[in-house]
């Protein structure tokens, strides 16, 4: 398996503030991908595990909150690993918009 697309997204949320955020819009993180829908999501702690399903492909995702950033986890898989330069830019661009 290839090394997951990571990108650390900074805040000044805290913890608390951040995780209402996610919670709220979790569904934004989805829309990053053409057609995107989360369809499994669970916390354990502060970090929370889900699945997006895009382009009749699953991907395994992590958000893992500090007080001060949000460390994304995507495990693409073989097809959508062609696309990983443009998800990590993506996501560096937009994410900081998914905690506004």
């Amino acid at each position: 398996m290839a090394d997951p697309v990571t990108v650390d997204i900074p805040h000044k949320l805290g913890r608390e503030g951040a995780r209402t955020r996610i919670e709220a819009g979790i569904g934004k993180l989805a829309g990053m991908f053409p057609g995107g829908t989360v369809t499994e999501q669970h916390w354990e702690g502060d970090a929370l595990s889900f699945t997006v399903q895009a382009m009749g492909q699953r991907v395994a995702s992590r958000l893992e909150l500090f007080e001060d950033r949000v460390r994304a986890e995507l495990d693409l898989p073989p097809f959508l690993r062609l696309f990983a330069d443009k998800i990590r830019a993506k996501l560096q661009k937009d994410g900081p918009a998914l905690l506004k």
